[in-house]
């Protein structure tokens, strides 16, 4: 669910040299563990075997008898401090000015560390890997977060073989306008997207409220994926 994604009600959205900050909301008490958010990210980001942008991760809450299931969706956090790029020896990973932390495809040389300064496990490798066999033509459509919808694999560029990749809350489709695919086929309306610089949006406002939390916010990450318990 998508709420001024444009900045239409957001008088700042009018200024010259305005930009948005773009933030999610995820309601785990009405995520109902269907996958279709990560379903949806795999055919919309045209991600290999073995990456996924987006999972559903599942734990236990409670003391038993009173114990329950909890379905928990993780994107990229996004962080306001990213240790990711922090460790990044080749600049290749940065945060841009509307929050959203990017990786440049071309400059990555897949060290990996990342992956490992990341407390979330949000970052994969491209190991080259395709759904040919069980699907044909599939090296032949690429991911449209890379500049190109169609077009072999490896060829076209240095990317996104061997590289590191990770959800960037489809960028492609905010400057069009629309919101991630996550959120667009989230059957229960769990998730939340927005301008968290516009305090009157509804992602803000969800994330001031008192269910509110964020994970590992003792990592000092800042991550701008709120979650309302």
């Amino acid at each position: 669910m998508t709420e001024n994604i444009n900045g239409e009600n957001n008088p700042n959205s009018k200024k010259d040299g305005y930009t948005p900050r773009w933030g999610m909301v995820i309601d785990l008490q009405k995520c109902v563990g269907c996958d279709s958010c990560t379903v949806a990210c795999k055919a919309e980001n045209r991600t290999p075997p073995g990456v996924s942008y987006n999972v559903v991760l599942e734990t236990e809450v409670g003391t038993y008898p009173n114990v329950k299931r909890m379905n928990v969706p993780r994107p990229c956090m996004q962080c306001d401090n990213p240790p990711c790029v922090e460790v990044c020896p080749v600049g290749a990973t940065y945060k841009k000015e509307n929050g959203i932390v990017v990786i440049d495809a071309d400059r990555c040389i897949g060290c990996r560390l990342c992956m490992t300064a990341c407390p979330y496990n949000a970052r994969s490798l491209d190991f080259g890997e395709s759904y040919e066999m069980e699907m044909q033509g599939a090296n032949e459509v690429t991911a449209a977060e890379f500049g190109i919808d169609r077009g072999e694999r490896g060829t076209w560029m240095k990317a996104p073989i061997g590289t590191v990749r990770k959800c960037n809350f489809c960028e492609h489709r905010i400057n069009r306008g629309e919101e991630p695919a996550c959120c667009e086929t989230c059957i229960g309306d769990a998730r939340y997207f927005g301008d968290l610089n516009d305090p009157d949006s509804l992602v803000s406002r969800l994330a001031r409220s008192d269910r509110a939390f964020r994970l590992k916010e003792g990592a000092g990450t800042e991550p701008r994926v709120y979650y309302l318990k």
